[in-house]
C-alpha cells in the first residue's frame, strides 16, 4: 500500500500500516542479502551463540509463525506456547516444527522460501489488524503496533549475524526510529527483568538518525545522558554489540549501568556479547 493509499485510513490504522511497511522493508533487505548469498554459507557458524545462518533464519521463521498464530487465535497461541514449554527449549521445538511432514531437513533455499512467504503473510495480517486489540503473548498481551515493532527489531537484530559473517556493509534508514523508541521505553524493563532496582531518572537520549535528523527521548538531563549514533544505540539495546565497542557517549551512573546490560526484547535476562567479540568487520578493498 502506497502513501497515497493510506490517506483515507483512520489515523490509528494509517500509523499501523506505515509501520508495517517499515517491517516489510526490513524483511525485504534481509531476503535480498540471503538470495545473493553463496550457498556454502548456510551452515557457517555466526558470532551469535555459534548459530548457523540456517539457525538464524529458522528462529526468525518460527517467531513469525508465533506472531501469526496469536493474530489468528488466542486459544491457538496458548496451546502453541504450552507445546513449546513441553519441548524444553524454543530451538528444539523450532527444529521439530520444521521437520513436520518431512523426512529430510529443509535446505537453505527451501527455508528461505518458506520464511519469505510466511513473513509476507504476517505483514498483511498485521496491517489489517485492529490497532486497539490486545493480542495474547508470553506475559502481557501486545497490540498490533508493538508486535510490528518487535518483529522489525528481531529481524534487524538477527540480520547482523549474517551481515557480520559475510562482511557486507549494511545500509541504514530512519525506520530505525521504531527500534530506538522501544529501546528507550525498555529502560525500566532492563532492570526489573533482573530483579534490580530501577535507577531514577531514566537518562536523556539524544541520537543522530541515519538521515542526519536528531531524535530525543526522555526529559533533558545534564547528569544522565546517552548520546551518539542511532545505529549503535539500537545495536546495544538489542545486544548485537557491547557498549565498549561503540562510540556512544554516556554521562552518569544510570546511563552507564543501563548500557552495560540493556535488553529491549522479552524473555529472561540475557548478557550482551563480550567486548571485542562482535565487531563490524573491515570492508574488503578488493
Amino acid at each position: 500500500m502506497s502513501a497515497a493509499d493510506t490517506r483515507s485510513l483512520p489515523k490509528d490504522q494509517k500509523v499501523l500500516v506505515e509501520q508495517v511497511q517499515d517491517l516489510r522493508a526490513e524483511g525485504d533487505e534481509l531476503y535480498e542479502l540471503l538470495t545473493g548469498m553463496d550457498a556454502s554459507y548456510w551452515n557457517h557458524a555466526t558470532l551469535f551463540k555459534s548459530w548457523s545462518v540456517r539457525n538464524v533464519l529458522a528462529h526468525l521463521h518460527f517467531s513469525d509463525y508465533m506472531a501469526l498464530t496469536c493474530l489468528r487465535s488466542a486459544a491457538d497461541f496458548r496451546a502453541l506456547a504450552g507445546d513449546i514449554s513441553s519441548a524444553g527449549s524454543l530451538r528444539d521445538f523450532t527444529d521439530q516444527w520444521l521437520m513436520q511432514g518431512r523426512e529430510q531437513p529443509l535446505s537453505g533455499p527451501e527455508l528461505l522460501h518458506r520464511w519469505r512467504s510466511m513473513f509476507i503473510e504476517m505483514c498483511e495480517q498485521l496491517a489489517a489488524a485492529d490497532p486497539s486489540e490486545r493480542f495474547a503473548w508470553f506475559g502481557p498481551g501486545m497490540k498490533a503496533r508493538m508486535f510490528t515493532t518487535a518483529r522489525q527489531m528481531e529481524t534487524w537484530a538477527h540480520g547482523w549475524e549474517i551481515y557480520d559473517l559475510l562482511g557486507v556493509p549494511r545500509q541504514h534508514s530512519d525506520r530505525l526510529r521504531h527500534i530506538a523508541a522501544i529501546g528507550a521505553r525498555t529502560y525500566d524493563w532492563t532492570f526489573t527483568n533482573r530483579n534490580l532496582p530501577v535507577p531514577e531518572p531514566a537518562p536523556y537520549i539524544r541520537l543522530q538518525a541515519p538521515s542526519g535528523a536528531v531524535w530525543e527521548f526522555n526529559e533533558p538531563d545534564s547528569d544522565q545522558q546517552v548520546e551518539g549514533s542511532t545505529v549503535e544505540f539500537c545495536q546495544v539495546v538489542t545486544q548485537v554489540r557491547n557498549i565498549a565497542d561503540t562510540s556512544l557517549t554516556l554521562t552518569g551512573s544510570n546511563a552507564t549501568a543501563w548500557m552495560k546490560i540493556a535488553q529491549c526484547f522479552a524473555g529472561p535476562p540475557q548478557d550482551p556479547p563480550e567486548p571485542g567479540s562482535r565487531v563490524t568487520p573491515p570492508v574488503s578493498q578488493d
